[in-house]
């Protein structure tokens, strides 16, 4: 089996950054009125600035989903031999459309020969899904090299006028329970537009670092644990999910069927416990890494609500990564889903910091039905 390795790296966020005041004079009011939960979730979770595919002016969409990942693969193409790629494999979590796949319509939006292509569904893990595939297929020696992205354009559906509809059929109801704001307010103020793309094959560069891949390890964790993040279905009280298809066109836009939703407690009472504690148990145990021996560490966490939470958790299973260790960039990039890995190794990797033989493990969570998944590489 061939080594493998991350060659070049590239990111591209459209428009200029938002700042926290300006939020809601981009995505606008639902209700025309101002957010009730916005500055709490703002506190909580130290985004400063985040970025959105819209035109504050127009407040139409710039740039599709399909479109920010080819940005990101066109500033790759600026140091990565992009046309010798034989694989193209990207993962989303909010495809622009439910047919075709989203990697066609990024392969569509590109220069690129034609290659294999390969779309990933899923949430914050397929971003790094779309890599792993990349990383067996040259394993395996079936290519040589492969472009991977991770890209999301969530703002579309987070702009006031897509609650309209909801808020005039539910006024009574979100009077008497809040939850029912909350569930879908929480994310407008957590997610960001934006993508990463990565150039990966068997040799690494001959001038400057690479990144050897030494491990990808993943594991879900839904048949213990009921749906926690959702977007085209309802979750029911019993804890099961009924999907888009069992409802009336109508009820779509009355129940927000469509808006990007987060079972909160759920969320908090779980997370750490199965995408942090569970994972590294295994995976220590099966002498996977030695913690002493990680120079720097990349978690994809949603919120700085829980960076001593994570902190916390990882020393309680014998994985003390001291927190001066630790590289990440939600503040000023924000939350960016499958892209925000692609995002915060991207500006590591050329900052010019990573020294021959530093060792790098990065965190993925994803709490749509609680998955994980942790990335082992080497600077070489």
């Amino acid at each position: 089996m061939r080594e493998v390795y991350i060659n070049k790296m590239a990111a591209f966020f459209p428009n200029k950054p938002v700042n926290n005041d300006d939020i809601e004079k981009v995505l606008g009011m639902v209700d025309g009125k101002p957010s009730l939960v916005k500055r709490i979730v703002l506190k909580s979770n130290k985004i400063e600035t985040r970025y959105y595919a819209i035109d504050p002016d127009t407040n139409e969409t710039t740039h599709s989903n399909a479109q920010l990942a080819a940005e990101a693969i066109k500033e790759l193409s600026k140091d990565f031999d992009v046309d010798g790629a034989e694989l193209l494999a990207c993962g989303t979590t909010t495809p622009d459309q439910l047919l075709p796949s989203h990697a066609l319509m990024v392969h569509g939006q590109t220069d690129m020969k034609n290659v294999e292509v390969m779309s990933v569904a899923g949430i914050c893990l397929s971003g790094l899904s779309a890599l792993k595939y990349a990383y067996t297929s040259i394993k395996s020696g079936e290519i040589e090299s492969a472009v991977t992205t991770g890209s999301e354009n969530v703002s579309a559906s987070m702009r006031g006028r897509n609650f309209e509809p909801e808020v005039q059929a539910k006024v009574d109801m979100i009077r008497r329970n809040k939850e029912l704001t909350f569930e879908k307010d929480f994310l407008r103020w957590m997610l960001s537009d934006g993508a990463g793309a990565i150039g990966v094959s068997s040799k690494p560069n001959d001038d400057g670092i690479s990144l050897k891949i030494d491990k990808i390890f993943a594991r879900s964790y839904a048949n213990e644990l009921e749906v926690c993040m959702y977007s085209g279905c309802e979750k029911l009280k019993d804890g099961t999910s009924r999907g888009y298809r069992e409802y009336l066109p109508q009820e779509w836009l009355k129940k927000s069927i469509f808006a990007v939703k987060q079972d909160v407690k759920l969320l908090n009472n779980n997370i750490l416990e199965y995408t942090v504690e569970k994972p590294l148990i295994e995976m220590l145990e099966k002498n996977m890494f030695n913690p002493s021996e990680i120079d720097w560490f990349l978690p994809h966490y949603s919120s700085g609500y829980f960076r001593d939470k994570l902190y916390n958790s990882i020393k309680k299973v014998g994985c003390d990564i001291p927190q001066e260790k630790w590289f990440t960039n939600l503040t000023t990039k924000g939350n960016t889903g499958s892209a925000s890995i692609y995002i915060i190794l991207e500006e590591l990797f050329n900052s010019g910091k990573l020294k021959k033989g530093e060792k790098l493990l990065c965190y993925i969570p994803e709490s749509g039905r609680f998955s994980t998944a942790f990335m082992l590489l080497e600077v070489v």
